[in-house]
This record gives C-alpha cells, structure tokens and sequence, in this order.
C-alpha cells in the first residue's frame, strides 16, 4: 500500500465512510493531498474568501501545531466541529491526518445551522453547506479511526516508520480539567466491565457474600419480593426484627442484575421502580435523569405514569448533595393555597450517583403525613447508580448511532429538492425517522396567513379537500412557535379528531418549522409504529433536523413561487391557457424533435366566428365570457399531451404531438363540435379551424403557422364553422406561403 496511491486513497476512503468521519491529510504546507468523507460545513467555509481565514487558523496549523509535541491533539473548531490532528509518515516525508470534523454536541450542530440560516454564514449556498453534515455524537469513531492510523504515526525525525511496523495504540487526548468532574466524559473512557466491577465492589460492601443462584432468579417476579421496613399511611416509620435491611433489599436486587443488564435504558428504569413498588408497597415512582441543569422524567408508575416531569434542581444543588451525605431524600412540597400544608402532598427525591457525581434520582409521591424507611431507600438509590449508567450509555451511544444515520438519510432526501415530489419524499423520510404512520406537512401562506396541506402520508381523509384545516390545533401551535407534544388527548384537554380520521392512538407532535420569527410551515406526526407514544427524544430529534427542513422548506417555497410566476409570464390571464410567446417557443422544440425523430404532428388555427358582432352587440364583458368558454371546451375536449393557447384576440392555436394529419382533423371537428353545442349567455357561438401537419417545407414557426391560417382562411370563405386541412388547398394557393 505504501508504494500505491490509489490504493491509500481506497482504504482511507473506507475507513472513512465505515465510521461517519472525515479524513483529511494536509502536507506540510498545509495543502490538502486527500480527502475522504469530508464534511460539506468545511467544504464550503474553506471556499469562501470571507471565512476561509478561521479554517486556517485551526486546520490550517494542524501540521504545524502536530509536529511541534509530535503527538496527536483534539480540538474543536469554531463551527463546533470535533477534530483529531494525527502525525503521520509516508515514504519518509511527514503528512497530518484531521480526524473528525464531526459534531458530537447536539447543541453546537444547532448553533451552526442557525448560523447558515439567519446568521453570518447565510450567504453559502445551503444545498451544498448541508450536503454531506456527519454527526457522530461521540468520539467513539475518532478513536477508532485513530488506532486504525496509528501504524501511520510520525516516528523521530531520524526514523522512517514502515507501513508493516507494529501497530500503536491512538494517542491521549488531552483532558480539559473545566470538565474532569463531568461524568459523560469520564464514564465513555471506562469499559463496561470496569463499571460492573465498581458496582460489585461497591454492592458486597453492602450487601456482604453473595447468595448462591438459583434457577429462574433473572425473571422478574414481583411476588418473591418480601416488604422492606416502614410505613405509609399511618403505619410505623420504624423497622421491626421482622423486616428485612438494606442489604436484603440489594441483595434481592442482585438477583435481577443478569436480566436487567440485557433490558433497554428506559424499561431498565421501569424495573428499578416497579422492583420498589413491590418491597416498600408505595404506588407512584418516577426516575428522573439529569440532563441540563435539572431533572427530567424517564420512567413513572402510578399516579405520575405519563407525567411530564421536569425538577429545577442542578447536580451540584447543596441539598442535593447533603441528601446523599445524610443518605436521607430531598423532600419537595406541592403548592397550593386550597390545603393546608398538611394536607399537601410531597414529593421525595432520591439522589442516584456514579462514583461522586449524580446522575439520576427516584421519586416517590406520598401524602404529607405518610412515611418510609426512607434510609434504606437512599442507601439502595446510591448503589445501584453505576449499573443504570451502563445501560444509559449504552442507549446513548445507540441513540447517537440511529440518529446519525437518520440523519443522513435524511441529508439524501433534500438533495431531491429539485424533483416534483420532494414534498412527499422530504415528509416521508420525516414519518421514518420518526416512526410515524401518519405525517402531514401544513405550509403558511405568507400573504393570508393561511394553512395550505402540501403534503402528508398514511391519511385517512383527503386533506386537500378538509375545511379550516390545522385550525383544531396546528394553527395555534404554529403561531405560538413551540412545539406541542401530546402523550394523552384527555390528559391534554384537547378537542378529539373527527371520528373518520381514524386516529389509532392519542398521542402526537405539532411541530413548527420557522427561521428566525418567520413562521413556514407546521409538520403533525401521529400514531406512532407499533401503537408507541412519542416523547421527548422525538422531540430533539426534530429539534436537531429543524434547520435543515426549514433551509429547504424555505427553497421549496420560493421554487414553487417562482414556478407561478414563470407560468402567469406564459400563461394568458383570461382563459388560463398558454399565451402566443409559449406557443411559439414550443413549436421551435417540437419542430427540431419532429426533424430528429420524423415524428408526425399537427397544428390547428382557430377563429370564433363573428366574434366583432358579438362583442359591440353585448359588450366586452360578454365577450370575455364567451372567449373563457370557448378555452374551457377545448381544455375538456383536448389530450393531456395537446398544447392550446390563445394566440391573439379571438384566434386560438393548437399543437398536436405525434398526431398525423387525418387524427388531427378528428380532433378538429370534436373541438368545433363541442363549441356548437356548448351554451353562451347571448347567443349561440361557432368556431372555424384550419389544420396543418408538419412538414419539411416548413423552415421556421411562422411557415408552418401561416399554412394552418391559409387553411383557417378557407374555412371562413366556405362559410364558417367547419373545419379545412392545409393539405387540400390547391398547389398555386399553397404556393402563396413561400
């Protein structure tokens, strides 16, 4: 490989695409000698005279900044890229490798699209700054393309590394000591098994030898477990010799530890609780992981199943972290000026900690005058951290990975932009991400303020044809501009749908698109696959595409605007039909395909008769009308290949693909037979028509029109209303057009 260019430029290209990164190799000065999988945000701020100079500053002191400590550095650029500089050697000359260019923060890819929307790099081109994004949501992949590099690596400058020399490990990142206390970042460098053995450890100090396994233990089964001490609801707060210590409890617990370990993150939670239901007979739980400085619900039973909860309580809150000092629950009150304080119920929190950090809390409802052995909860509430944190990452790291497939497959769907079904290819590619059976895409219009259904899938009704569609509830969260989730329609005191709709389930988004304060357009996702409700992951799901769908719904928008205005500059105002200027060009393509291709074709002139006296015997109003149903009765009557057009006045043209001269007189007489028994409001009208096949006499368009009027002309002389074909006139009259 070494001696192999196009073969280096292949394995990097695989590597490359296999783990959703970018490489790039830069020489020494700076110059790019490859490229694999690069990310379209470089692409495109690397280009641009304006913004260029930051690149530089970061990329483009890679090598510089690389060979000077001769180790590898991470960094993070200023489009919130993640990058990995990685020394390498080929054939004795040394090269940098930038690993990444990834987001791995959901937070900084929303940053950069904004800034491409609305802020100071909305002059780029959007369908080539969005054409090939990679977000990876972890270094996870920069790792592993850095120890697949590694036998690359720049040895001293007195040494030539081989392309066969031992493969070394990646280097260290260097740790950002703002973070060290962050558990994410410490617990994604620790393996698996690393965590079980903490919470091994750390559970046989409590819980002492373990007991030996019997048959069955890793099913859950709710009977087995016996109560634990306490009370609720007037019962004794203090344990007797009959019940069982906290080391019975976590002892009990170890025997579902095998089963749980192979459970999702969420149902993992749901066990957690349902597992403390049973032993300490309480009935409303919920877990709440911490996520942005507060805590948020994951899993809930009872009378808080389904409730959004949300605590403004941080990790290093001081009562948070005396509630585990004390290895006592931080107890929170509801508000309300109709009880007395006594009568209000309460909520206690315990913290869930990895190591010295917490990530997570149990919360369990109770009246205010009730009690449990609140110590063992909390003892057991700290133990059993780590092994919940296994399966959180595990459900991250999935998460990330699903995510970032969505999307790029959703990244290919905008590339279609230009096609006549985006609408419905950009909301399926939507529905699947998602999940969703059934997804409708409302756009704005921004004169009326109007909802106007552009696209949906899996409806059951026809919305094109629904009255004051979205008005129940899009309308209204569009204008609010957030977005609106709903996990119970009787929960949310929301007015049902229209029973044929045919809703499976009550659960659903309203979600709105908009840039800056201008609001596009609003996307409805219901009935969730497999009878699910969508929650709050869908929620930043969306959240994380928004810019993207925005960016082309926008250009959607303005292509369908542009559309109309090209087609009112080639269509006629009165009869909605093609006007003289698209005719003409028209008949210059058909004529050179016709030449091409011999294919035969024909074109009709046509004038309403006495169409003068109509108009001073009734007026100019009367004759706008009858001229719109002359162009509706040639509309009904005509192929959908045909092309009418109002040539001028009174006088209509016709193009006839593919027609030969005897279908095109057919076709003639049904059009000047419909016309006559078609009713006018002042008096009967009639048509003449003059028919001209295409020939190669016929040099230019206005040849070949001049014979369909030579033959239009014959048609009034022999008295009107009929139809005569250029054909049949006779040579020295014919001869007249040249």
């Amino acid at each position: 490989m070494a001696e192999n260019p196009e073969k280096k430029a292949k394995f990097l290209d695989r590597i490359a695409n296999e783990s959703g990164v970018a490489i790039v190799v830069l020489d020494e000065r700076s110059a790019i000698v490859s490229e694999s999988n690069n990310n379209s945000i470089c692409v495109s701020l690397n280009a641009s005279p304006e913004f260029s100079p930051a690149c530089a500053a970061e990329c483009g002191r890679a090598f510089e900044n690389a060979f000077k400590e001769r180790k590898a550095f991470d960094y993070e650029c200023h489009a919130g890229l993640q990058c990995r500089a990685l020394p390498v050697q080929d054939a004795g000359k040394p090269f940098v490798a930038i690993i990444g260019r990834t987001f791995v923060k959901a937070a900084n890819y929303r940053t950069t699209t904004e800034k491409a929307i609305s802020g100071e790099w909305n002059s780029l081109p959007p369908s080539a700054f969005f054409d090939n994004v990679l977000i990876s949501g972890s270094t996870s992949n920069i790792e592993s393309v850095s120890e697949k590099l590694a036998k690359f690596a720049a040895a001293e400058p007195e040494n030539v590394l081989e392309l066969e020399a031992p493969v070394k490990g990646p280097a260290e990142k260097p740790v950002d000591k703002t973070e060290a206390r962050a558990l994410p970042k410490r617990a994604e460098s620790e393996s698996i098994s690393r965590l079980i053995e903490k919470f091994n450890q750390e559970r046989n100090r409590v819980a002492g030898p373990a007991e030996p396994r019997r048959e069955h233990d890793d099913e859950p089964r709710p009977d087995k477990f016996e109560r634990a001490g306490g009370s609720i609801a007037g019962r004794s707060a203090r344990p007797t010799a009959e019940v069982p210590p906290v080391q019975d409890a976590i002892a009990a617990w170890r025997s579902h530890m095998g089963s749980l370990m192979t459970l999702p993150y969420p149902r993992a939670c749901d066990a957690v609780l349902a597992f403390l239901a049973v032993r300490y007979k309480v009935d409303s739980l919920i877990w709440l992981e911490q996520r942005n400085g507060s805590f948020a619900s994951v899993a809930s039973l009872g009378a808080l199943k389904g409730k959004s909860v949300h605590i403004n309580l941080r990790a290093d809150n001081q009562r948070l972290l005396d509630a585990v000092a004390d290895q006592f629950p931080l107890e929170l009150r509801e508000r309300s000026s109709a009880k007395p304080a006594a009568d209000c119920r309460k909520l206690l929190i315990f913290p869930v900690r990895v190591g010295p950090d917490i990530r997570a809390a149990i919360g369990i409802e109770v009246p205010a005058d009730s009690a449990i052995e609140l110590k063992d909860i909390s003892r057991f509430a700290g133990t059993i951290g780590p092994q919940i944190e296994i399966l959180r990452l595990r459900h991250e790291a999935t998460s990330r990975d699903w995510l970032a497939r969505g999307v790029r497959r959703f990244s290919e769907s905008l590339s279609q932009i230009d096609n006549d079904d985006f609408w419905t290819q950009m909301t399926r590619a939507t529905a699947e991400l998602l999940r969703a059976e059934r997804v409708s895409l409302l756009l704005r219009d921004e004169g009326s303020g109007q909802l106007l259904p552009k696209a949906s899938i899996g409806s059951a009704v026809d919305l094109a044809t629904t009255p004051e569609i979205g008005d129940r509830v899009a309308a209204r969260t569009l204008e609010s501009g957030s977005t609106l989730l709903v996990t119970d329609l009787d929960a949310a005191k929301l007015t049902p749908a229209p029973a044929d709709w045919r809703y499976r389930t009550s659960s659903f988004i309203s979600f709105p698109i908009m840039i800056g304060d201008r609001r596009l357009a609003i996307m409805n996702f219901t009935d969730r696959a497999e009878g699910g409700v969508f929650g709050e992951s869908d929620v930043e799901l969306l959240e994380t595409i928004a810019p993207q769908i925005a960016v082309a719904i926008d250009r959607g928008k303005l292509k369908l605007r542009a559309g109309e205005l090209e087609k009112r500059s080639i269509t006629d105002s009165l009869t909605g039909l093609m006007n003289r200027g698209y005719i003409e060009e028209r008949l210059i393509e058909e004529m050179n395909r016709a030449s091409r291709h011999r294919f035969p074709m024909s074109l009709l002139m046509i004038d309403v008769d006495h169409f003068k006296t109509y108009n001073d015997s009734f007026g100019h109003p009367a004759g706008d009308i009858a001229l719109r149903r002359v162009a509706n009765a040639l509309k009904e009557t005509l192929r959908a290949a045909d092309v009418a057009a109002r040539y001028g006045g009174e006088e209509f043209a016709v193009l006839l693909p593919q027609t030969p001269i005897e279908e095109a007189s057919a076709i003639a007489e049904r059009l000047r037979q419909r016309v006559e028994r078609t009713e006018f409001p002042k008096r009967q009208v009639t048509i003449s028509i003059g028919v001209a096949s295409y020939s190669s006499e016929f040099t230019e368009p206005k040849d070949w029109i001049t014979a369909a009027d030579m033959a239009l002309y014959e048609a009034k002389e022999l008295g009107r209303n009929n139809v005569q074909l250029y054909e049949n006139l006779g040579r020295s009259f014919r001869e007249k057009i040249h």
